[in-house]
């Protein structure tokens, strides 16, 4: 970036005052702010004096400046070095003021930036014939027409090395420049030229009849889902106003009353012991007592039931490491041999081994 310093002594001219046009210019700009806010035209002033000064601002031409705004040298040297628009060293007829922030960077200020260094030495140094120096500042505010760069007071945009070349020359030879984009854009259209209004649909009424259709089918689309909205709303009003009752049994099996005990058949007028009850009582395939056999009296079946108490009290003269006799399974073939009995417990009655259910 810019060296903000002043140039050197030897480079300092003695004295500067403005010419009585310039004077008067500044005394007109001064005017345009109140009383007691005249440093206001600290930067108008200083441009012109540059101006006057062949392109760039000497020691005495600050300090001149501050005598007519009446402000300290300081705080007029405090603008001069801030602002890259005010050179503080000779300059060439021709100074070139490159922009390298982002946009400019981007789209190949480096590549210019090379071939100025290339063309004319370090930024700051002047030209042997005295027509150009350059310096890299920040944005100069053409960032749509990048790369650019200001030579004097006007833009040339749109660069490339080639082109900026080409330009140096005609400036050098005092040819004719074109200000603005190097490669025929006008303000800041696109490159190309500009095509906006190029599209006939926009003068033939076709496209506006699209825009009209894309707005009915808009319009249908959301009017579709307002309407599933609204009858959606609809069955939640009417699902609140008129409930469904309750079927707290649904999916449950269902539990009707039992209409055969015998209470109920003898108040219903029937037989208290159904038929078929009857005859399953009366069914002695599964009896142990034999047809004709008198029934046991009171003491016989006391004395059998203790007996059977006893047994089953009894523990088991099986050894301990050999497995208990399984069962005969429920519903085994005929064909299968009756298991033999369990040998009977030398201190109580013989146990009688199951029978299977075909025996």
């Amino acid at each position: 970036m810019a060296n903000r310093r002043l140039a050197p002594a030897s480079e300092q001219p003695a004295s500067f005052a403005f010419s009585s046009e310039n004077a008067e210019w500044a005394k007109g700009q001064i005017e345009k702010y109140p009383e007691g806010r005249q440093a206001s035209a600290v930067i108008p002033l200083l441009w012109k004096a540059q101006e006057q000064n062949g392109g760039w601002l000497p020691r005495a031409a600050i300090e001149a400046v501050a005598g007519e705004l009446g402000m300290p040298h300081i705080r007029v040297l405090e603008v001069a070095t801030f602002y890259t628009m005010f050179a503080l060293e000779p300059v060439g007829r021709f100074w070139i003021q490159l922009c390298g922030t982002v946009p400019c960077d981007s789209c190949g200020a480096r590549e210019l930036k090379d071939y100025l260094q290339a063309r004319l030495g370090a930024p700051g140094h002047v030209s042997a014939d005295g027509n150009f120096s350059w310096l890299e500042v920040e944005c100069l505010g053409a960032c749509c027409n990048a790369p650019m760069a200001q030579i004097n007071q006007d833009y040339y945009e749109d660069l490339t090395p080639d082109l900026l070349g080409a330009l140096m020359d005609d400036l050098a030879a005092g040819r004719p420049v074109k200000i603005g984009s190097q490669v025929g854009r006008t303000s800041s259209e696109p490159k190309g030229g500009a095509d906006t209004l190029t599209d006939a649909t926009l003068f033939d009424g076709s496209r506006v009849g699209a825009w009209r259709q894309r707005f009915e089918d808009k319009k249908a689309e959301d009017s579709s889902e307002t309407s599933g909205k609204a009858e959606a709303a609809s069955s939640e009003q009417r699902a609140a106003a008129d409930p469904k009752p309750a079927h707290p049994a649904s999916g449950r099996a269902a539990e009707g009353k039992s209409t055969d005990a015998p209470a109920q058949r003898s108040a219903a007028g029937e037989t208290p012991v159904k038929s078929v009850d009857e005859t399953d009582a009366a069914d002695r395939t599964e009896s142990t007592a034999q047809p004709g056999t008198p029934a046991p009296s009171a003491a016989e079946t006391v004395a059998r039931a203790e007996a059977a108490g006893a047994e089953a009290g009894t523990q088991s003269d099986l050894p301990r490491d050999e497995p208990p006799p399984q069962p005969v399974a429920s519903g085994a073939s005929e064909a299968v041999d009756e298991p033999k009995p369990a040998p009977a417990n030398k201190s109580g009655p013989k146990r009688s081994a199951p029978k299977s259910e075909g025996n």
